[in-house]
């Protein structure tokens, strides 16, 4: 079997996710960048079910090149994320109850907290709706993660991307942990008090030093 520790690293990934709630079910999918392709989780199997055997390896195309399951109906994102970003080698793709809920909103996650900055920007945009598992949906998550590590889909969940799966993981809970705060503050009735351009200019500037999952 090809890439053993790959694929032992997304079945550690999507049952990390899992522990953490973020996704329940078969629902969400993780992918990992190799020589000439990608692992990918397969379609239909829950995380405490996966095991490294039903990883499946796609090729740059998107073609099966190892695996007996379908591969994540969304390997159509993970494959083009993956080769056009030469910052990500790990995506993570779940159903998180606070990012989904605000995702069905349409509603943009904003500077209202310092660690926003943990996805690239001064804000976690919402990427358009289209059909789950199409192109279309693929071309909108790329350009709203244009110059981010995360976004939100439209009536659908969250996505992250990283260095590494761990990495992409972190980014996803921390992201569906601000979405919690978010939604909180806002139940409040009043709008959060958000930060300046140049405050999270500042905090991006160091973000390096701690990275995602940080206490600072």
């Amino acid at each position: 079997m090809r890439h053993l520790a790959g694929r032992r690293a997304v079945v550690a990934a999507l049952g990390d996710l899992a522990r953490h709630g973020l996704n329940i079910g078969t629902s969400g999918n993780v992918s990992l960048r190799v020589a000439d392709g990608l692992l990918v989780s397969p379609s239909g199997v829950a995380a405490e079910r996966l095991r490294a055997g039903d990883v499946v390896e796609l090729d740059g195309a998107g073609a099966v090149r190892e695996g007996r399951l379908k591969p994540s109906s969304e390997w159509r994102f993970h494959r083009d994320i993956l080769a056009r970003r030469d910052d990500a080698h790990a995506v993570v793709h779940v159903h998180s109850p606070h990012a989904t809920a605000l995702a069905c909103l349409h509603r943009p996650i904003p500077a209202f907290h310092y660690l926003v900055a943990l996805a690239g920007g001064r804000d976690i945009r919402v990427a358009d709706y289209a059909t789950f598992g199409t192109q279309q949906l693929s071309d909108h998550v790329l350009a709203a993660l244009e110059g981010r590590r995360a976004c939100l889909m439209a009536n659908h969940g969250l996505l992250a991307v990283g260095p590494d799966l761990p990495g992409a993981v972190a980014l996803a809970r921390e992201v569906e942990n601000l979405a919690h705060q978010y939604l909180l503050a806002l139940q409040t009735g009043a709008e959060p008090v958000l930060l300046s351009e140049a405050q999270m200019a500042e905090v991006r500037a160091g973000i390096d030093t701690y990275g995602p999952g940080s206490q600072g």
